[in-house]
């Protein structure tokens, strides 16, 4: 309903879920405004998602008006206004409706007919729901003192990895106890502590029958009074290390082995060093900027000073005492090149000069 539709004369919009941004907020409340008209734009906002509501409406230069929703007497109220002022009651009894009508009067008062009407109206509709302050915090949940209690104590502590989330489900399958029936769980570093209260301390012995082994290597022994659990917040054997006793010992206080000696702190050098000399002062006048001046490149030794068209090398000079030949291009034993080399020779040999001997087989075809 945010795009493309085109809804005529729609004056209320309900945003039941908040959008997830800007944009598609302006588009589905920009329907009630088409064509020069005006509307109501609602968004259902509950409480935990009210500062998501209220980003969108920043982000979107929006303005709204914050309240509680209707209480049920009001939305009912509001039912019975639309009930009366229907165009229904107006409306002059048709020929076809006048036999039901007397038949109606004939059997009913027209107490029960009225009331039966509001009840038929009423089930058309939903019920109208009592919701809770927005803005009212719900009551904490006072918990109600444990009673008296005996006191259990079980073998492994936080050393053996026992946890109040596993020695509960543990203790009430073994002794037939629910939750309730089970207080203050207390872990140390070699023993835990269990609170059974003292009206369900015969049924949980009758349940063990007499074994205190309720898992293999969990073995509950009854105390005669409550554990002493003030030496430390974490159990009989006191706190855990906190992180200043867990800190590296001081260098004075290790051993005498070489990855524990103090550091050895390299002196500081007698003579400082040099400084740098000051840059020349720029004699130049002011404003006035001289073109860089380009280095040129040194001459590479066995190296022609020009290039063929195409990106090739220069053919290498013959040396002295042997006839020029062609420069070579590709692969030498190509039919190319055979055919190059020959030529050649032949037009040495044509001036007069002493060519290269002549190889044994077919002369080279041209």
């Amino acid at each position: 309903a945010a795009r493309g539709i085109d809804l005529p004369k729609l004056d209320l919009v309900i945003h039941a879920d908040l959008p997830t941004n800007q944009e598609t907020l302006l588009h589905r409340s920009g329907r009630t405004g088409r064509a020069g008209r005006k509307g109501v734009s609602a968004l259902i906002v509950p409480p935990q998602a009210r500062k998501k509501a209220e980003r969108l409406l920043r982000f979107a230069k929006l303005t709204a008006d914050w309240g509680p929703a209707p209480s049920a007497e009001a939305v009912s109220q509001r039912d019975e206004e639309r009930m009366m002022s229907d165009p229904a009651w107006s409306e002059p009894i048709s020929e076809t409706e006048t036999a039901s009508v007397q038949k109606l009067t004939a059997l009913h008062s027209h107490e029960a007919i009225a009331a039966a009407y509001l009840r038929l109206y009423h089930s058309r509709q939903s019920a109208p729901e009592e919701l809770s302050d927005p803005t009212a915090r719900a009551p904490q949940k006072e918990r109600a003192p444990f009673g008296p209690s005996t006191w259990f104590s079980v073998t492994g502590g936080r050393d053996q990895g026992r946890e109040p989330k596993r020695l509960l489900p543990m203790i009430c399958k073994a002794g037939d106890l629910t939750k309730e029936d089970i207080g203050a769980i207390r872990i140390a570093p070699t023993e835990s502590f269990v609170e059974i209260r003292q009206s369900s301390l015969a049924g949980f012995l009758k349940a063990l029958d007499g074994t205190r082994e309720i898992e293999a290597g969990v073995i509950l022994q009854q105390l005669d009074k409550a554990p002493d659990l003030a030496s430390g917040p974490r159990g009989p054997s006191g706190p855990r290390p906190t992180t200043a006793s867990k800190r590296r010992k001081p260098l004075e206080d290790r051993g005498d082995h070489p990855s524990e000696a103090p550091r050895q702190h390299k002196p500081a050098p007698q003579s400082p060093r040099p400084k740098r000399a000051p840059r020349p002062e720029d004699t130049r006048p002011e404003g006035v900027v001289e073109p860089l001046k380009k280095k040129k490149k040194a001459p590479t030794k066995g190296k022609a000073d020009h290039k063929l068209k195409g990106g090739g090398k220069a053919p290498k000079a013959g040396k002295p005492g042997k006839p020029g030949l062609a420069p070579k291009v590709g692969k030498p034993s190509s039919k190319k090149n055979k055919a190059r080399r020959a030529a050649a020779l032949q037009s040495k040999a044509n001036q007069g000069g002493q060519g290269a001997p002549r190889r044994k087989g077919p002369p080279p075809q041209g």
